[in-house]
């Protein structure tokens, strides 16, 4: 793949259901080392955005490429295994399992079985080498490695949000869709967010939806915003603050 194209590519996409376009002719592109925020108020289509370059929802019209593959249509199992991960809204955990466990069978999805144990059925899961030590990679990029027996269900709101994060990780994305991350944090647990995020940018493309403008504006390199599915502004973070549109769509006058 050239150094100049993007990881992850949309072009035109379109989602309607019936009359309603909730993302209309929506271009974006993800690049290696940077993050792209998407904002908009309630409503103005930046999860079906992702839920359309992730596999969830098949888009009405428009192309998706991943490292230079169209990938338009391709169910979400086979988008994330040619390594696109993602993070939901809703905090998506095995709550009663350890986070240990939770991250360990995130990257057992990704081991391919022998041949001669196609369904993985002999040996014991904590004895895959290649599984612990893909799990292993992923707590200590997420920083959990003082939590690993730590119930999920039992650790805080924002280590739960560092679980999924470390969760997708286990998988070896390249590209990482994050849909509200910092969500229902305190001020703390936001700034342990930020500084994951920064910590991953290095090595992925990313896209963030939130609604944290302090935290897109630490964060972001490049900023996007959707005003009922379509997008009204899209340029450098500084730009976009600037844009008379926005300020009076979406961010107001005190940003």
């Amino acid at each position: 793949m050239s150094e100049a194209q993007a990881l992850l590519s949309a072009r035109q996409l379109t989602k309607r259901f019936g009359g309603l376009a909730a993302v209309n002719e929506v271009n974006v592109d993800l690049w290696h080392g940077r993050i792209h925020a998407v904002i908009g108020p309630n409503g103005a289509g930046k999860s079906t955005l992702t839920n359309l370059l992730s596999g969830d929802l098949p888009p009405t019209s428009g192309q998706i490429t991943l490292n230079g593959r169209d990938i338009t249509g391709w169910t979400p199992e086979k988008i994330s295994r040619n390594r696109l991960g993602r993070s939901y809204q809703k905090t998506n955990i095995f709550r009663t399992f350890s986070v240990w466990d939770n991250v360990r069978l995130a990257a057992q999805s990704r081991v391919q079985p022998s041949p001669f144990n196609p369904l993985g059925w002999l040996g014991r899961a904590d004895n895959m080498a290649e599984v612990n030590a893909r799990a292993e990679r992923a707590m200590e990029l997420a920083g959990l490695q003082d939590r690993r027996k730590t119930i999920a269900g039992a650790a805080s709101h924002g280590e739960q949000r560092q679980l999924e994060i470390a969760m997708t990780l286990a998988t070896e994305p390249v590209v990482l869709l994050l849909d509200e991350p910092l969500a229902g944090m305190g001020v703390a647990e936001a700034e342990s967010m930020v500084q994951l995020l920064l910590r991953l940018k290095k090595d992925h493309a990313m896209m963030l939806v939130e609604h944290d403008i302090d935290a897109i504006f630490t964060l972001a390199d490049h900023l996007t915003v959707m005003v009922n599915g379509q997008v009204i502004a899209s340029d450098t973070p500084q730009i976009v603050r600037a844009d008379s549109a926005v300020q009076a769509a979406y961010l107001g006058e005190e940003h």
